[in-house]
This record gives C-alpha cells, sequence and structure tokens, in this order.
C-alpha cells in the first residue's frame, strides 16, 4: 500500500506537469503587453487589408487586372468572414480582464477603445452582429456558444459608452498610470493622452455614423464633446492620427502590396490606379496623385496625318522627363476594332476603368500575358512595393476628424466649430500624413476645392483624403451617397455598389437560427437578388444604419 500511495501522488505530479505548455503563457501570470501587441498589430493589418484591398476597388481607388473578382466586381461568394476579428476581440477582452484585476487604468482605457474599433468595424460591415453575448464562449451556456445578434442601434450604442468610459480611464497624468505600455503599444508608445483624443475621435465618427437615424443623439454627442475640448480632447493634427507602421522585415510585417519578400511580386503588380480616382485627382490638380500612383512609363499618342500603319515607340520630352511615346495612326486603331474614344492619352496618368473585361490589355498593353507589365497603365506608387517604405496603416485621422465637423457645421447645422477651417485643415492634415504639406495652401486656394459648403464637396475630399483607407469612405458613401460612384451594368454583380457584406458560411453552418434572425431584419431592395445567398443574405440588402434613408440609392 505504501508503493501504491507512492505511485498515485506521483503520478498526479506529473500528469500536473505534462499538462503545463512550456512553450505557452500561463493566462493566470502574463503581462497583458504580451498579448496588446497582438491586438493592436492585428487590428492595423486587418484594416489596411480591407482599406487597401477590395474596399479600395469598391470605393474606385484602384483596380487589379488579375483575379480582381471581389475587388473590382464585388463578387464575395458568401465567404466574408468576421472570425479573425473575433479572435482579435478575444485576445482583446483577455487584456481588459486582466487590467481590471491587476488594477491597470490605462491598459483597460486603450482595450476599450480597441473593442469599440473592432465591434464599430463588424457592425458597419455587417449589420446586426453577436455582441453582448459574444465572447463568452467558454462559459459553455446555449446562449455563449451560439450567441445572438445584437441590433446594430445597440452595438453603436455600446460602442459609444464604452468610448465614453475609456475617455476617463484614460484621462489622468501619465505618471498616475500602474504598469506601463510602451513598446507593446505599436499606435502611440503607451502615450494616455494620445489614446484619450483617439477615444474621443471614434466617438465623433460613430456620431456621424448614426447621425441620419438619430441625429437628435448625434447632434448633442458632437456639440458635447467639440465645445468642451478639456472634457474631450480629439485628434487634431497628423501627428496624432492612429497610425501603424511596418516593420519589413519579412512579408507577415510588411505593407500588404510589398514585392520584396514575394518574388513573382503579384501583390504589388496587379494593383492598378482606377480612372474614376485619377480623373477626380487631375480634375482637381492634386498633388497627392504623385504620392499615391505612378506615371505612366509610355504614354499613347493618336496623331492625324501620320502614314499608314505608323505603330511607332521612340523618346521624347515631357514636362521635362525624357519618356517614351507611342505613336499611332488612326488605321491601327481600326485594324484592332478600336477608335480614339477606346484608348486613354493622358501623358501622365491613366487609371483602369470600373470592372473591365480584360484589364491586362487596356490601353493597347503589348504584354497581354502580364510577363512584364503594362507600361500604357498607372500602378500604385513604387513605394507600396517597398517593404521598408515607411508607409502606415491610418486608424483614425486628423483629416478624418475635420471633415466630420465641417459636415456637422455646414450640411447639419450643428454648433461644431467653423465648417470652413474644419474643410481647410481637413485638406492640410492629409497632406501632412502624405509628407507634403507645403502644397497644401495652394491647393486649398484653387476654385475648384475652395469651400462651397456642400456635403458633396466635403465627402469627396474625404474620399480622397481616405487613400489606403477606403472602408471608411464605403460607410460614408453608403450614408451620404457621396462620392457619386455606381457599378457598371453587365461587369459588376450588380449596377450599383454593395452596402454590407454577407453573413458568412461559417457561421451560417454554426449558428444558423440567429444568423435567419438577423437576416430578416434586413430591408431588401431593387439590387437584392444579385449575390451568392439570396435576397436576404445579400450585399444589396440594407442594413438598420441605412434603412428608410433613401440612401445611397
Amino acid at each position: 500500500m505504501v508503493l501504491l500511495s507512492a505511485a498515485i501522488f506521483s503520478c498526479t505530479k506529473s500528469l500536473v506537469k505534462m499538462n503545463e505548455n512550456p512553450n505557452g503563457a500561463d493566462p493566470a501570470t502574463v503581462n497583458p503587453n504580451l498579448v496588446l501587441s497582438t491586438v493592436l498589430t492585428q487590428s492595423g493589418q486587418a484594416f489596411v487589408a480591407l482599406g487597401y484591398g477590395d474596399i479600395a476597388g469598391v470605393m474606385q481607388h484602384t483596380q487589379l487586372d488579375g483575379w480582381g473578382g471581389g475587388h473590382n466586381e464585388y463578387n464575395w461568394s458568401g465567404s466574408n468572414s468576421w472570425s479573425g476579428y473575433y479572435d482579435i476581440l478575444r485576445n482583446n477582452q483577455f487584456v481588459f480582464n486582466k487590467a481590471v484585476s491587476l488594477k491597470y487604468e490605462l491598459h483597460q482605457g486603450i482595450s476599450l477603445v480597441m473593442k469599440s474599433m473592432i465591434f464599430g468595424l463588424i457592425t458597419d460591415l455587417w449589420g446586426d452582429a453577436p455582441y453582448s453575448q459574444a465572447l463568452k464562449g467558454d462559459e459553455g451556456s446555449q446562449a455563449t456558444t451560439f450567441p445572438v445578434f445584437d441590433p446594430q442601434q445597440k452595438i453603436y450604442e455600446g460602442i459609444l459608452a464604452d468610448l465614453e468610459s475609456a475617455n476617463t480611464l484614460l484621462s489622468k497624468p501619465q505618471s498616475e498610470y500602474k504598469g506601463t505600455v510602451d513598446a507593446a503599444d505599436v499606435y502611440y508608445g503607451g502615450d494616455a493622452s494620445k489614446w484619450r483624443k483617439l477615444a474621443n475621435s471614434l466617438a465623433l465618427r460613430y456620431y456621424m455614423r448614426i447621425s441620419e437615424k438619430l441625429p437628435a443623439v448625434a447632434k448633442a454627442g458632437i456639440e458635447k464633446m467639440v465645445n468642451n475640448p478639456t472634457q474631450y480632447p480629439i485628434i487634431s493634427t497628423a501627428a496624432d492620427d492612429a497610425t501603424m507602421s511596418f516593420p519589413g522585415n519579412s512579408d507577415a510585417d510588411s505593407w500588404p502590396s510589398n514585392a520584396t519578400y514575394n518574388s513573382d511580386s503579384s501583390n504589388y503588380r496587379r494593383i492598378k490606379m482606377c480612372n474614376t480616382f485619377v480623373k477626380a485627382l487631375e480634375s482637381l490638380h492634386d498633388p497627392r496623385i504623385a504620392v499615391f500612383a505612378n506615371k505612366v512609363e509610355t504614354f499613347l499618342m493618336v496623331k492625324a496625318g501620320l502614314p499608314a500603319g505608323t505603330d511607332l515607340i521612340k523618346d521624347t520630352i515631357v514636362a521635362g522627363e525624357n519618356r517614351k511615346v507611342r505613336y499611332l495612326s488612326n488605321d491601327v486603331l481600326s485594324a484592332k476594332g478600336l477608335t480614339v474614344s477606346d484608348i486613354d492619352q493622358d501623358v501622365n496618368y491613366v487609371g483602369l476603368p470600373v470592372a473591365l473585361a480584360g484589364p491586362q490589355a487596356y490601353n493597347l498593353s503589348p504584354d497581354l500575358n502580364q510577363a512584364s507589365h503594362n507600361p500604357h497603365v498607372s500602378w500604385v506608387n513604387s513605394n507600396f512595393a517597398n517593404a521598408k517604405s515607411g508607409i502606415k496603416v491610418k486608424l483614425m485621422t486628423a483629416a478624418e476628424v475635420h471633415f466630420i465637423l465641417a459636415e456637422a457645421t455646414a450640411v447639419k447645422g450643428w454648433n461644431a466649430g467653423d465648417a470652413q477651417s474644419h474643410y481647410s485643415a481637413g485638406i492640410e492634415a492629409s497632406f501632412a500624413a502624405w509628407g507634403i504639406g507645403a502644397e497644401a495652401a495652394n491647393y486649398i486656394a484653387q476654385p475648384e476645392v475652395v469651400f462651397d459648403g456642400t456635403l458633396k464637396q466635403i465627402i469627396q475630399q474625404k474620399w480622397i483624403a481616405s487613400w489606403s483607407e477606403a472602408t471608411e469612405a464605403w460607410f460614408d458613401w453608403r450614408r451620404t451617397g457621396f462620392p457619386e460612384l455606381h457599378g457598371v451594368q453587365g461587369r459588376t454583380v450588380a449596377k450599383e455598389l454593395p452596402v454590407r457584406f454577407y453573413y458568412q458560411l461559417d457561421e451560417r453552418n454554426l449558428n444558423g437560427t440567429n444568423v435567419a434572425a438577423a437576416n430578416a431584419l434586413l430591408e431588401t431592395t431593387q439590387y437584392s437578388n444579385f449575390g451568392a445567398d439570396g435576397a436576404k443574405n445579400s450585399p444589396w440588402s440594407k442594413p438598420w444604419i441605412i434603412q428608410g434613408t433613401g440612401k445611397p440609392w
């Protein structure tokens, strides 16, 4: 019996050790900073994957000239998954819970801001979503394992309440916080005052988001904040923008279209400027186009009186640059079944038309197999192919804040400051963020840019400033109908742009009852039959945020 007892106790001790992961962190003792850094970096990657990815196609910043169904045509096939966003939220909930137990108020405030940002993104993209019963799967109940979808209005209200709490938690002098964040904070280096500005700026974003549905709430919220800057400081200069840099040491920690770590460089090579965006920038003589895009390497020139069959490439001088021109006679175009109107002769920037069939052949590309590239179309700027370019993910910017306040004052008539000053400050902040701040004053002085107080102008400038963060422009377009963008009949899935993502297949399979209940609350439209999962779960069916508004179409 003595030997048996010894064996039993020895076995128990060994089993305990065997169930401890020597390569993992013990949740009971882990420093929350180790998890917070993951929350921040994965959030930054998630936002840029949308805003520089497929939503840049929806908002016609860019087009792809290969494998572009989701980007160019909105052919998402019901595969939009939110699982990655909820992964971030679970990690973030761990940070918050750990911070509460340790009385780390700085960490609590940061985690509430991130909770608001990611839940805000989820409800903006899908509509109703798991919220109050989300992140509780470890409790094991039926309600938390298969969470209900909270109404979109309730999610926005919860977000605004959390941001109010974050403002209070982040209001202390830096020296009074227990526990530091420092290097784990890849946005602000642990600066509580900057996180506080982000919390309040996000609140402005969501007050404006609900302004068509709950105008009294939005008005009161924005006026409360703007007229009490001591209690509610906001992001006002580009220096306080919420951004994230990429180290550029591997493909995983580099800008998503970098070519440095992709041997075929296809992630960069397939992205071209969209002609909608190019024409808008050129019409305003906007110098940001040179930051966003490369000039065409060889421009096309159709000239009358050329000898028959002329199809000649030679060097020429264009605005002080020695570049190539391809001269064409009309009979060359005729032989290809084209007319002059079928090609773009702009000597500087040429964008792809929306959802073009055979985009790799556009503008007389000599390289239909894409073995090299099309020299007659503008690529995005070469910096976006450089893993160490220093280009940053933008999550919330001074430009966005100023345009929100310009709209609140000029369009809605609320007491939110001087509309023209905010409009100009928004443009200035965008120029500063892209390193050309000195050029802003001349740009703003142009007749085409001088403030006219219209929603159309404010949102157009906000759309331009949203380069690489087009998701926010999508939500603005959905709310306002500006800029006036459309799909193309017969080329995009529907002739109008979509307004939401599908509830994805994995959620429909695992939580079908609650998905069906959420689908029933979507408003079907004349375009709802387009898509991959029926009229109810359609990207053209309207969530609460735009139901009854008559927007965007």
